[in-house]
Formats: C-alpha cells, sequence, structure tokens
C-alpha cells in the first residue's frame, strides 16, 4: 500500500456551530465554511439558544459538544458584546478540540470541563476580505478562523496567547436531608432544569419537597419517566442532563408561576411537607 506524499492535506476537522443567531445570520456563517471545507464536515447544534444570555448559552453548550470527538472545532456566537472590548479567542484543549467565539464567558466552561485550556486572541486576516460592518464576527471571524483550524492551523497562528474569561455556573448547595440550587435552563417543552445532581435523590425515594416561584414548598412524585407521573400532574424526574427536573407531564412546567431562569429552588427528601396525593395539579 503506498504511503501518503508528505505535506498531504489530512482530513478536515468537524466543525460545530451553536448560536443565538437564527437560521438566516447562521447560514451566512455556513457559507463562509462551505468554500473552505468538503460537504459534511459542518454540524449544526442549535441556532436557538436564548438571546444575549450567556450563562444559559454556556451551561447548554457544555451539554451539547463535550461528546463530540476528540479534535473537534467547536463554534459559538452568544455575544452581546459584538464589535466592543471583548476579545475574539480560540481555545486549545486537552484532546485537541478547538473552541471559537467571543471570550464572555459563553465558552469556558466547555473548556474547563474538556480539560488544559490555554487560549488565544484571534487576530484578523489582513488579505480576508473587507468587512461588511462590525456586527458580524460569527461570519466575518470566527468561521474563518474555524475553517483554517479545520484545516490544521495551530492557534498560534492565529494569534497571540491570551488570558481568557472564567465563568462560573450556579453550584448547587447540599443539605442535611436536601439541597438548594436554582433553575438554570427553561427548555421547549417548559421543563425546570434545576442545578441539583439527580444521584443527589436517596434510592428509593417517592417524593421530593420543592418550593420555587415564592409558592409554599409542595410534595411532587419523583419518577424515573414522564410516563409514570399522572397527566397533565406535576414532578420531578432525572432529567437527561443528569440533573433534577421538574415537569408537567403533556404540560408546561414553567407555566406554574414566573419561573425563570436563575430563580432559586429548593428540595427536600427528609420528609412529606403536604399530604396531597401523588397527582400534584397546578
Amino acid at each position: 500500500m503506498p504511503r501518503p506524499r508528505s505535506g498531504a492535506r489530512r482530513t478536515p476537522a468537524l466543525v460545530t456551530l451553536s448560536s443565538d443567531l437564527g437560521a438566516a445570520y447562521a447560514a451566512q456563517m455556513k457559507a463562509v465554511l462551505a468554500r473552505t471545507l468538503p460537504p459534511g464536515h459542518v454540524i449544526d447544534l442549535t441556532h436557538e439558544l436564548p438571546a444575549h444570555r450567556i450563562g444559559e448559552a454556556a451551561f447548554l453548550l457544555r451539554a451539547m459538544a463535550r461528546a463530540f470527538p476528540a479534535g473537534t472545532v467547536h463554534v459559538a456566537v452568544v455575544d452581546p458584546g459584538v464589535g466592543g472590548r471583548r476579545a475574539p479567542i480560540v481555545i486549545r484543549c486537552r484532546d485537541g478540540s478547538r473552541l471559537v467565539g467571543p471570550d464572555n464567558g459563553v465558552l469556558a466552561p466547555l473548556a474547563e470541563a474538556l480539560g488544559d485550556a490555554r487560549a488565544w486572541r484571534i487576530e484578523p486576516v489582513v488579505d480576508s476580505g473587507p468587512r461588511v460592518g462590525s456586527t458580524f464576527d460569527g461570519r466575518d471571524l470566527f468561521a474563518p478562523t474555524a475553517a483554517r483550524l479545520a484545516l490544521g492551523a495551530p492557534p498560534g497562528a492565529i494569534g497571540r496567547p491570551h488570558r481568557f474569561h472564567h465563568l462560573r455556573l450556579p453550584q448547587p448547595e447540599r443539605r442535611p436531608g436536601g439541597a438548594r440550587g436554582e433553575i438554570v435552563h427553561i427548555d421547549r417543552f417548559g421543563n425546570l432544569i434545576t442545578n441539583v445532581p439527580s444521584d443527589w435523590i436517596p434510592v428509593g425515594s417517592t417524593h421530593l419537597s420543592v418550593r420555587w416561584a415564592g409558592r409554599r414548598a409542595r410534595a411532587l412524585p419523583w419518577a424515573s419517566t414522564y410516563e409514570r407521573l399522572p397527566r397533565h400532574a406535576l414532578g420531578a424526574v432525572p432529567s437527561s442532563f443528569g440533573l433534577v427536573e421538574i415537569a408537567r407531564r403533556e404540560g408546561r412546567a414553567s407555566s406554574v408561576g414566573p419561573s425563570r431562569v436563575g430563580m432559586p429552588i429548593q428540595l427536600g427528601w427528609a420528609r412529606a411537607v403536604s399530604s396531597r396525593p401523588a397527582s400534584v395539579r397546578a
């Protein structure tokens, strides 16, 4: 079998795209990548991240991207400070993955999860053509940078070393017989994703005491699946994030009170606080 010629181009890395831009703006980023990369190397994770909400976007990006193959290039654009003082950066991690986006914290939790993160500030390429305005770094800076990285350019060729902004996501507090946390994401079904690990719930628990949105604590059934909840009833389940989720079967838990991301939530499992039956309805 003949050996590959020295200097032959290797297979480009995968590039993922995550943003709060919506489909029309994301299409312009993909057009830039399509001019350089062969078909099948760009994967859309989502372009419906919560607009301008850096912390929630960082939580979702970490959950979506951390299981991709080593060496993947991840582009994330949630950038309320576009064109301003925040730096455009690339971060290289232990497994060779590269993260591209604004230095506003959106990349940091994923970088820390992948480990050994080092950053460089992206320097615009002089011959990359004229920019149309200064409000779309996703198309004009991050997408071209991702293409260069996917084709093998080292981060050191992209810019100069940079100390990136660290973002610490909210941490739950474990207490005797319970936990205090907060809502970190509300999904499209209206489920409330907390930051309390589901494996904190003692084995054999059937109910949780739950208090949020300024309401009195109530006993909710702790179920392994949505199907085990009575129809339209509120309950708690272990989410696919590995975190406790407040759900309403075939309904929206977020409609119960003024639920929002960042809202404190208290869980208890030492004793029930209500004699209400398992079918707890809003």
